[in-house]
């Protein structure tokens, strides 16, 4: 038994507290940041205390826009985002745990070969093929549309592995025993295994979401219209690189309401995303 004492408690908790802040206090810079007009932040005296300007900047920002090379209000950037984030997250969910069952509960000839070119995908980020898939996109008709955002980006080698590998410690005699009661193939999976997968998938929902939210460079070739760019490239476009002045406070509120949505759903889904990760017994 490990004896517990004060001391041995203030050393983790204080190496704690301050990777916290470290971590932290540039949020917080941010954050104030956000809270004044654009003169005290241009002159290099911001307080370390939030302004008088919260509310009128953030209206700005959210529905307003700014004045940089994109004038679009950022309430739809965070929309498209979203559906960027979410399409991609569930369309990877879906399409992984499919292709998983398939491979684990069906057989049929050349299903290891199947399930080979799928994992050897992961050889091949988007970054490498991302001039055949533009081409492929464009040739569809998907440029400045959410279908365009999201169906490139939707399959995942890395989910259909995880579920691949939790289908198969999943026991024989859930099977059998489902067989005898007369369940098919489909609600098996229905009744069985999504209610066991609900941890894995909650895990796979939060990274997922996460990925998709903080893409850059497929938004960025696939969109040519302002109101169709994610919030990641909106922030970009803000920061304006001529003789004109970068209105930082927009910026610094752009960057903030860009970390609600992915803040919220780990919040939201920690429970069930750290179950996901370390529970091995189902």
């Amino acid at each position: 038994m490990v004896e517990r004492n004060r001391f041995g408690n203030l050393v983790p908790h204080l190496v704690l507290w301050i990777g916290i802040i470290i971590v932290a206090f540039p949020v917080y810079l941010a954050f104030v940041a956000s809270t004044y007009d654009q003169a005290t932040i241009a002159n290099g005296q911001m307080p370390l205390l939030p302004g008088t300007h919260f509310f009128e900047n953030y209206y700005r920002t959210i529905f307003i826009g700014t004045s940089g090379t994109t004038r679009e209000p950022v309430g739809q950037m965070l929309f498209n985002s979203a559906v960027m984030a979410l399409s991609i997250a569930l369309g990877k969910i879906a399409i992984s745990i499919i292709s998983a069952y398939a491979i684990v509960y069906f057989r049929f000839r050349f299903r290891m070969a199947a399930f080979w070119l799928i994992f050897i995908t992961l050889m091949l980020p988007v970054e490498v093929r991302i001039y055949p898939t533009y081409k492929i996109a464009a040739d569809l008709n998907l440029l400045d549309t959410y279908a365009g955002l999201a169906l490139p980006l939707i399959a995942s080698a890395t989910a259909t592995l995880l579920f691949r590998q939790f289908f198969m410690t999943v026991p024989e005699e859930l099977v059998e025993a489902s067989r005898i009661d007369g369940a098919g193939p489909f609600r098996f999976f229905q009744d069985t295994l999504l209610p066991l997968s609900r941890t894995n998938m909650a895990a796979l929902f939060v990274i997922l979401f996460i990925y998709g939210w903080n893409q850059y460079l497929w938004p960025l070739l696939i969109t040519t219209r302002d109101d169709m760019q994610t919030i990641v490239i909106g922030i970009k476009k803000m920061i304006v690189t001529s003789d004109a002045i970068t209105e930082w406070q927009i910026v610094m509120a752009t960057a903030m309401l860009a970390m609600l949505p992915p803040v919220a759903v780990v919040v939201l889904m920690q429970r069930l995303f750290v179950r996901g990760l370390v529970e091995t017994e189902k």
